[in-house]
């Protein structure tokens, strides 16, 4: 777990309040007894995570696809290649909506901006010489050309919902 103590607290802000903005269907589906706090989901959502990733083209049509989601201080993170679609797309129109399911276990679901963390032609986020140590370190230092290569993005979620049916063992399975 990476998130400070204010990390926890915004991220625990955010699940109450999207829960509550929530619809009755969803409400009936996600409840306090089948969510994560923030502090466990933390807990869960470590190393790589696959993403489904959603952008939008410039007709206005979605698009998912895969990507690599690190949970890093309450907030997704994945890269994708510099000439990928995806990268085209959120170049555009920087919104994106992600979601990371384990079977009937865990559902973990995403909407917001997106902000490039290493942009080619400008200054990078302040964070990135650490996130970029990290990613480094968990893909390997010689893996891309991390200048060139690939770009990394950060998404600043207004809408995130967990759906958790059994808490003990999904819990109990992340702390063995």
């Amino acid at each position: 777990m990476r998130e400070t103590p204010e990390e926890l607290k915004e991220l625990q802000a955010l699940l109450d309040a999207s829960l509550s903005r929530s619809t009755s269907h969803l409400r009936s589906i996600i409840n306090t007894e089948r969510t994560l706090t923030a502090e466990q989901l933390t807990g869960v959502l470590t190393g790589m995570c696959t993403l489904a990733l959603s952008t939008v083209t410039a007709k206005g049509e979605p698009r998912i696809s895969g990507a690599d989601g690190h949970f890093l201080h309450g907030k997704w993170h994945f890269g994708t290649a510099r000439g990928a679609a995806k990268a085209r797309h959120l170049a555009a129109r920087p919104t994106a909506s992600a979601a990371h399911m384990r079977g009937e276990d865990l559902g973990v679901f995403t909407h917001g901006t997106v902000e490039i963390l290493n942009p080619q032609d400008g200054e990078p986020a302040a964070d990135w010489p650490d996130l970029l140590a990290y990613f480094k370190d968990f893909y390997g230092d010689d893996t891309f050309d991390w200048d060139k290569d690939v770009a990394y993005y950060r998404l600043h979620p207004h809408w995130t919902t967990v759906y958790a049916p059994d808490i003990a063992k999904l819990t109990a399975t992340s702390q063995s």
